[in-house]
């Protein structure tokens, strides 16, 4: 279903959708509206799938036992000795 509605553009916004439409990228202003419209939904599905998954890693990590922890140092002994080994030293 389409529902007609009334927009307002700066004129920069404006003149950019004039410009997006008369280099064919978009048949229209709406279409080029409604892309970005479509962007922004899809931007934020990414937003919420990503700090749904952060939020899941989090509780993982609460629940791990303080014995099962790494100290700072433990943690980047590899990472060193690569940085380290590229470096020559």
């Amino acid at each position: 279903m389409t529902v007609k509605t009334t927009l307002s553009f700066t004129d920069r916004h404006h003149q950019f959708l004039s410009e997006k439409v008369g280099q064919g990228v978009f048949a229209t202003q709406s279409a080029a509206v409604a892309a970005a419209l479509e962007q922004m939904m899809q931007d934020e599905e990414e937003r919420n799938v990503a700090l749904q998954a952060l939020a899941q890693e989090i509780r993982a990590r609460m629940e791990t036992p303080r014995e099962a922890f790494i100290d700072e140092d433990g943690a980047f002994v590899a990472a060193r000795a690569s940085i380290e080994a590229a470096r020559g030293a």
